[in-house]
């Protein structure tokens, strides 16, 4: 099946698992595969504003010391480069951290797809996770109530005074401005390399079979043999980190296990069956994301594409459709040259970044009792 590059339109990768080099049984309804740029939602610019203004604003977590945009940095994608994550001081993440960039429209979230669309929920669990922020939200509403700056936005925002309510509204309204735009599969610029890396896409690797639509992703998950990142078990803090996680979660035998269980912690199927499977995720802006997959097992896409050319890596639950693909190796550096086509214009300008200082001092309140705020 042809697709046309001039409807076009990639995900970006959350920095986790590529299924770009998966082979598929069967054709994929044209519907489903329909590709072009990404059309984000509609914007209320005040409280887009006050959600940038959060957004980077360290005061959110519970000592102070970090920002969402700690992790989400912007000349990395609103990824933060590093294979795993870090995390509130005193632990270390087990993951990778994924690009927000057009996850506004993702139809549900995290590695494992734990929670669905609502952002509200995101935000919150972002916020509290004692691993991610670790932070009470009635201590962070006193806090962002002491900022005249925030009194001035909430209230021009229509939120009236801050509240947490509002700031769980406020920053995914910020996210939806993180929209991808410029890149050359977008415009129709593509080089003749990355046009035949489009045909590969499409046909022999079959990549499309799962990451299509705008964003290039099914919203699903599916084991596709990613080995395990051996430095969540070496490493005392990540492993701290990751039993706490799988023992809130519910995953049995959680101390002996050397594997991330992914999706299966969310319905829990006694045969396993979801044991290893990972959210498909977004092509887009995938020349800022690097490392890739969940674990953040692979440097580069040149790396990725070699290891499912290979047929990936024989586990367990290994979806069935994943096998040897016989690229040669320029067809492999074709399809690296379309997956670089699908990144666009970094989100780094003003609209997207709060530039101006956050201060932290402010003159005392007289009469303090008084106050309404």
């Amino acid at each position: 099946m042809k697709i046309s590059r001039f409807k076009s339109g990639l995900a970006p990768t959350l920095g986790a698992a590529l299924m770009c080099a998966t082979v598929l049984s069967g054709p994929v309804a044209a519907q489903d595969t329909a590709i072009g740029p990404v059309v984000g939602p509609e914007i209320n610019e005040a409280r887009a504003a006050l959600g940038r203004r959060l957004f980077f604003d360290k005061r959110l977590s519970g000592d102070a010391a970090i920002a969402c945009a700690t992790c989400h940095q912007p000349e990395n994608g609103f990824a933060d480069g590093l294979a795993l994550s870090l995390a509130y001081p005193g632990s270390k993440g087990f993951r990778n951290t994924p690009t927000l960039i057009n996850t506004a429209l993702a139809e549900n979230w995290f590695h494992d797809g734990r929670i669905g669309t609502n952002l509200n929920d995101v935000t919150r669990e972002s916020i509290t996770e004692d691993y991610m922020m670790n932070m009470d939200m009635r201590l962070m509403q006193e806090r962002v109530k002491q900022d005249p700056v925030y009194v001035q936005m909430f209230a021009d925002a229509g939120y009236g005074e801050p509240s947490n309510g509002s700031i769980r509204k406020a920053i995914p309204e910020y996210l939806n401005t993180l929209i991808s735009h410029g890149s050359d599969f977008d415009e129709g610029t593509m080089s003749e390399s990355a046009q035949r890396g489009q045909e590969l896409f499409e046909g022999k690797a079959g990549c499309i079979d799962c990451h299509y639509g705008p964003r290039f992703t099914d919203d699903q998950a599916h084991n596709i043999g990613v080995p395990e990142n051996p430095e969540i078990w070496s490493d005392p803090m990540r492993h701290m980190t990751y039993a706490a996680f799988a023992s809130f979660m519910g995953v049995e035998n959680y101390m002996n296990i050397r594997q991330d269980v992914g999706a299966q912690i969310i319905r829990h199927p006694a045969d396993g069956s979801d044991i290893g499977k990972f959210n498909t995720p977004t092509l887009r802006e995938l020349v800022y994301t690097a490392p890739y997959m969940h674990n953040g097992m692979f440097k580069n896409l040149s790396d990725v594409v070699a290891f499912y050319n290979a047929g990936g890596e024989d586990t367990p639950n290994l979806d069935e459709r994943v096998r040897p693909l016989g690229l040669t190796f320029l067809e492999q550096q074709d399809l690296v040259a379309f997956l670089e086509a699908l990144s666009g214009d970094p989100l780094t300008g003003p609209e997207y970044v709060w530039e101006d200082p956050i201060p932290t001092n402010y003159t005392a309140i007289e009469n303090w009792r008084e106050q309404t705020n």
